[in-house]
C-alpha cells in the first residue's frame, strides 16, 4: 500500500493506481469485514503519517474527477431505463454474458475498473461509515503545496450533480405523461399534472441556482415548491398502484411505476446534497445514517446531515452499479406488484370455493359430483384416442383438446373439481393473513381465531369436494364401460391394459406419487395463468374490447354481445386456466418419453376413473390386497395433489404481499378447540340459521 502511495503522480488522470489501491483494501473474501475495516484504518494512519502522501491522493483523485463526466452516474446508476421490462431484460442477458465497450470519459464507466467484482458493495458497506469519513477528512483536508493550482473538482461535482436534477426531471415528466399511466389515472388529464409541474419547477430552481453561481443575485429561494410536487407525483403513483389491485396491471405499467419512483427518490437526494439554505428535509435513510455515524465513539463530535447523505448515495450507486446486470433483482422488483395482483385475483375467484354453513356444503357437493361427470366421460375419451396410435406429438395434442375442453365445460356448467380448489383457495388464506396484518400486533389473538375459522372452511370445503368428485365418477365411469361391452361386444380396455391402469395407482410400485406431484405443480400453475388472465381482463377492459366486435354485433345482437363480454371479462381467467392446465396434462407424458425422462401425471379423479375401468376390464376380478392398495394409492395421490399445489399457491402468495405467519402452533390449537367444541360442525359445517343467514347456494 505504501508503494502504490509513493508512485501517485498527482496530476496523472489514469485510473490505474487507484485501481490498485482499492484492491488493497478489498478483501480475498467478501464476508471478511474486518479485513477490509483493518486495511482502511491502516491506509488512513499512513496519510496521516506523511501529508504529502494524502495530499497526492487528494490531487490525483480531484485529477480523475475533473477530467470525466459526472452526471450519467447520479442519473442512470441504479434507476430503471426507459425501454421497457423486456428490453431491460434481455439487454442485462447480453451484457452478462459479453459486457458492453466502456468510455472512461465517463465516471460511471470509470467505476467498471475501479469496482470490478460484483459483490464490492458488501465489503464497502461493512466498513463503518465513521471509518470511511475519517479517511475521506484525512484526504480532503491534507495540507498544499504553496505553488499548488487550486483545483476544480467540488465545482465539476456540482456541476454533474444540478445536470443530472435536470435530467431526471425531465424523466420523471416524460414517464408521468406516458399513455399507460394516464390509462391508468384518468385524473391527470383533468387537472395539472404534477409531472409537469415538477418539471417547470425544477427548471426555475436550476435557473436561479445558475444565476446566484454566476453571482447575478445573492439568495435563491429553495427547493421546497419542487418538494412539494414531487410528494403529488409519488401521490399518483401510490394511487395508481391501488387502483392496479382492482382494476388489474401490467409488466409495462408495473416496470413504468418503479422507474418513475427510483426517478423521484434520487431526485430528493441529490436536491438535498445540493442545497444552499441548509434547511431541506433529508431523506430518511439519510437520517438514520447520520445518527448511526453520530453514535459510533470513533466517528467526529458532530456528523453534517449533508456528508451523511453524501456518503449514502456513494454506497448506493456503488451498489447499484455492481448490481446493473442482475437479472434476479430486475425480475424480483418488477414482478412483486404483477404477482400481488394476480394472487388478489386468485384469492377473490377462492372465495367461491369455500363453503360457509350446510346449505353452501351440499350445494358444493352437488358441484362437485357433476365434475366427476364430465371427469369420467374425459377418461373413456382419453383411452379411445390411444387406441389411435397416432405419432407422439399428434397424440399429445388430441389429448391436451380433450383435457381442455373437458376442464373448460366443467368451468361453464359451475361445476367444481376438487383439485382445483387449492391454488385458489391459499391465495383467499394469504389474502386474509394480510388483512390480520394491518390491524396491527394488538389485534393477534383475534387474527389466530378469525385464521382457524377460514382454515376449517377451506378444509372440510376441500374434503366434500373430494367426496363429490369421487361419489360420481366411480360409479359412472363403471357404468360407461359396462355400456360399451354391452354396445361392441368387448371390453373398453383389454386385461393387460386394465391392469396396467390399476398398477399406475399403486403407492410403491410405481411412480404414481411422483407423478401427483407433477399434477399438482400443474394444477399451481393454472391457478397463476387463472389470475393473470382475471388480471389481464379487467386492465383491458376485455369486455369493452369485445361489445366493439361489429361482426359479433350483428350476429349476437347488442344486448347479447353486452352478456357476451362481461361473461369474457369475468371468466377469461378460469377459461384460459383450464385449457392451459388440459395441455399441461396432455403433454407431460409426451415430454417425458421425447426426452427419456419418467414424467406422466396422476390426477385423484382420473385414477379413480381408471380403477373403475380396469375393474369392469378384469370382469369385475380382483383380490382385496389389489383393491385396497390401490384405494390407498388413489388416497394418498389425491393428497399429494392438494398438498403440492396448495404449498405452491400459498407459498407465491405470501411472498407476493410480503408477510410471514409466525402462529403455527397456535393455529393448530384453535382447529383443535374447534373439532372438540363441534366436531359435527368442523367437518360439514353448522347449519345456515346458525349463523344468521337464510339457507342457499353460495355462488
Amino acid at each position: 500500500m505504501l508503494a502504490i502511495l509513493e508512485r501517485l503522480d498527482p496530476n496523472s488522470d489514469r485510473i490505474d493506481l487507484l485501481v490498485d489501491l482499492v484492491d488493497k483494501l478489498r478483501p480475498r473474501r467478501v464476508d471478511d469485514a474486518a479485513y477490509a475495516r483493518a486495511q482502511v484504518r491502516t491506509l488512513n494512519q499512513l496519510l496521516k503519517g506523511n501529508p504529502a502522501h494524502a495530499w497526492a491522493l487528494r490531487r490525483y483523485i480531484t485529477t480523475l474527477l475533473e477530467t470525466r463526466r459526472h452526471t450519467s452516474l447520479y442519473s442512470d446508476v441504479g434507476i430503471l431505463s426507459n425501454d421497457g421490462f423486456f428490453t431491460e431484460l434481455k439487454r442485462r442477458i447480453a451484457y452478462r454474458m459479453l459486457p458492453p465497450a466502456l468510455d472512461e470519459t465517463y465516471l460511471s464507466d470509470t467505476l467498471d475498473r475501479l469496482l470490478c467484482r460484483d459483490d464490492d458493495y458488501v465489503w464497502i458497506r461493512a466498513v463503518s461509515n465513521a471509518d470511511w469519513l475519517e479517511l475521506f477528512d484525512t484526504v480532503s483536508n491534507a495540507p498544499s503545496p504553496v505553488d499548488a493550482t487550486p483545483d476544480r473538482a467540488r465545482h465539476v461535482t456540482l456541476l454533474g450533480l444540478l445536470d443530472a436534477i435536470r435530467t431526471l426531471s425531465c424523466r420523471v415528466c416524460a414517464l408521468g405523461l406516458e399513455p399507460r399511466l394516464i390509462h391508468a389515472h384518468m385524473e391527470i388529464e383533468e387537472v395539472d399534472s404534477p409531472f409537469l409541474m415538477q418539471n417547470i419547477e425544477a427548471n426555475n430552481y436550476l435557473d436561479q441556482y445558475a444565476r446566484l453561481m454566476a453571482g447575478e443575485i445573492d439568495q435563491m429561494e429553495d427547493a421546497r415548491h419542487l418538494l412539494v410536487m414531487l410528494d403529488q407525483c409519488e401521490d399518483v403513483v401510490l394511487k395508481v398502484r391501488r387502483r392496479a389491485l382492482a382494476a388489474g396491471t401490467s409488466v409495462s405499467l408495473t416496470y413504468l411505476l418503479l422507474a418513475v419512483t427510483q426517478s423521484i427518490d434520487r431526485l430528493r437526494k441529490l436536491l438535498f446534497l445540493v442545497d444552499v439554505s441548509g434547511e431541506l428535509p433529508a431523506a430518511p435513510d439519510m437520517d438514520l445514517l447520520a445518527l448511526a455515524i453520530e453514535a459510533t465513539p470513533s466517528a467526529a463530535p458532530t456528523v453534517s446531515p449533508r456528508r451523511a447523505a453524501a456518503l449514502a448515495l456513494a454506497q448506493e450507486l456503488a451498489e447499484a452499479h455492481n448490481t446493473k446486470y442482475e437479472v434476479r433483482g430486475l425480475v424480483r422488483d418488477n414482478i412483486d406488484l404483477l404477482a400481488r395482483n394476480v394472487t388478489e385475483n386468485a384469492s377473490r375467484t377462492g372465495e367461491h370455493y369455500i363453503a360457509e354453513h350446510r346449505g353452501e356444503m351440499r350445494a358444493m357437493f352437488n358441484q362437485a359430483a357433476g365434475a366427476g361427470l364430465i371427469i369420467s366421460v374425459m377418461a373413456v375419451i382419453k383411452i379411445l384416442l390411444s387406441y389411435l396410435q397416432r405419432a407422439p406429438l399428434i397424440e399429445a395434442a388430441l389429448f391436451s383438446i380433450n383435457y381442455s375442453l373437458g376442464f373448460m365445460l366443467v368451468h361453464v356448467l359451475h361445476f367444481t373439481i376438487a383439485t382445483k380448489q387449492p391454488a385458489m383457495t391459499a391465495a383467499r388464506i394469504a389474502a386474509a393473513l394480510h388483512e390480520g396484518e394491518q390491524k396491527g400486533k394488538g389485534h393477534r389473538q383475534a387474527d389466530v381465531e378469525s385464521m382457524a375459522a377460514l382454515v376449517n372452511k377451506v378444509f372440510r370445503s376441500q374434503v366434500v369436494a373430494v367426496l363429490g368428485n369421487l361419489a360420481t365418477v366411480i360409479p359412472f365411469s363403471f357404468l360407461l364401460a359396462l355400456g360399451y361391452w354391452y354396445l361392441t361386444g368387448h371390453h373398453l380396455v383389454n386385461v393387460f391394459k386394465a391392469r396396467h391402469l390399476i398398477e399406475d395407482s399403486h403407492p410403491w410400485h410405481s411412480l404414481a406419487l411422483l407423478h401427483a406431484a407433477i399434477a399438482g405443480v400443474w394444477l399451481f400453475v393454472s391457478g397463476l395463468v387463472s389470475g393473470y388472465y382475471d388480471n389481464k381482463a379487467l386492465y383491458t377492459r376485455m369486455g369493452q374490447r369485445v361489445q366493439q366486435l361489429h361482426g359479433l354485433r350483428r350476429l349476437l345482437g347488442k344486448e347479447r354481445l353486452a352478456r357476451f363480454g362481461a361473461y369474457v371479462e369475468h371468466n377469461l381467467g378460469g377459461l384460459m386456466g383450464n385449457a392451459v392446465f388440459g395441455i399441461l396434462m396432455g403433454t407431460t407424458a409426451t415430454v417425458g418419453f421425447l426426452l427419456g425422462l419418467p414424467l406422466d401425471i396422476r390426477h385423484v379423479t382420473f385414477s379413480s376413473a381408471n380403477l373403475a375401468i380396469g375393474f369392469v376390464g378384469l370382469d369385475y376380478r380382483i383380490d382385496p390386497e389389489t383393491l385396497g392398495v390401490t384405494l390407498l394409492g388413489i388416497a394418498l395421490i389425491g393428497m399429494v395433489n392438494l398438498l403440492v399445489s396448495f404449498g405452491l399457491a400459498l407459498w407465491v402468495a405470501l411472498r407476493a404481499r410480503k408477510i410471514r405467519f409466525y402462529h403455527g402452533f397456535k393455529l393448530l390449537r384453535a382447529l383443535g378447540s374447534r373439532l372438540r367444541a363441534a366436531p359435527l360442525d368442523f367437518f360439514i359445517g353448522p347449519r345456515a340459521d346458525a349463523l344468521g343467514e337464510p339457507p342457499g347456494v353460495h355462488e
